[in-house]
């Protein structure tokens, strides 16, 4: 307990799946959480859900494309917590899965727009409140699909790749301010978003097989999984880690 005692995170797409498990996790080891999301209805429940087991949150409806709504936000949050020291940029959509002569400009762009723009975004806003702080840790979700390719969806592979070098720049830019910028590497997690593209592929449980046998450990990641590493470059015990790649997979790309 208290990993990060004292923190106050902002945790966007936080409302399911990984987000949701971020922050009911860094709440429980001491952080006052922002849930942020699109999706009200669940996202108050999770800060409900956290404040129920003791833990400090709040929700704030944001979308990650909207930068005037993003400056709010954030000012609201280090207004109601005092400061703002870790960002999780975890909101992101799978997109479409065709070829790329295929895909059209505005399903590209919408892809680009919430996984890679919305990365830049809220980090543009949030580094003017971690220097007040004295410093703090951004956590950019990215993917395996950010560190190989596949004959599948081409804009979120993109958006994903930039995620992860857009991480290690920023890392370059605010190590002096001593803000950390690290991305995360998830395999395939069963989240509502993995849930939802096995049910287009049609047979949910079959598709579940395939992406099982594609990792080597023999089953697909939980939400907990991943949030585990989040906690662990949220809190002080990363403060040699940035510019880095934390990847968990199952092994997906070890082979």
């Amino acid at each position: 307990m208290g990993r990060v005692d004292g923190k106050v995170a902002v945790i966007t797409g936080a409302a399911y799946g990984i987000g949701r498990a971020a922050a009911g996790l860094l709440a429980r080891e001491g952080a006052r959480v922002a849930v942020t999301d699109i999706q009200s209805e669940a996202g108050l429940e999770a800060a409900d859900e956290i404040k129920q087991r003791g833990g400090q949150a709040q929700y704030w409806q944001l979308d990650t494309t909207d930068e005037q709504a993003i400056q709010r936000v954030f000012a609201e949050v280090a207004d109601a917590f005092g400061h703002l020291d870790v960002l999780v940029n975890n909101a992101g959509i799978s997109g479409v899965n065709k070829p790329t002569h295929e895909v059209t400009l505005e399903e590209w762009n919408r892809v680009i727009s919430v996984n890679l723009n919305g990365v830049f975004l809220c980090t543009k806003h949030a580094i003017p409140y971690m220097r007040q702080a004295g410093g703090g840790s951004i956590i950019n979700l990215s993917s395996v699909y950010g560190l190989v390719g596949a004959p599948d969806s081409p804009p979120y592979h993109a958006a994903k790749g930039g995620v992860r070098l857009m991480s290690k720049t920023d890392a370059l830019f605010y190590a002096a301010d001593g803000i950390r910028v690290n991305s995360v590497h998830p395999g395939f997690i069963w989240t509502p978003m993995v849930e939802n593209v096995c049910r287009e592929l049609g047979d949910v449980e079959e598709a579940r097989r395939r992406l099982t046998a594609l990792h080597p450990i023999g089953h697909l990641g939980e939400p907990e999984d991943i949030a585990y590493g989040i906690l662990y470059l949220a809190s002080d015990e990363a403060k040699f880690v940035t510019g880095s790649e934390l990847v968990i997979d199952g092994g997906y790309t070890a082979r």
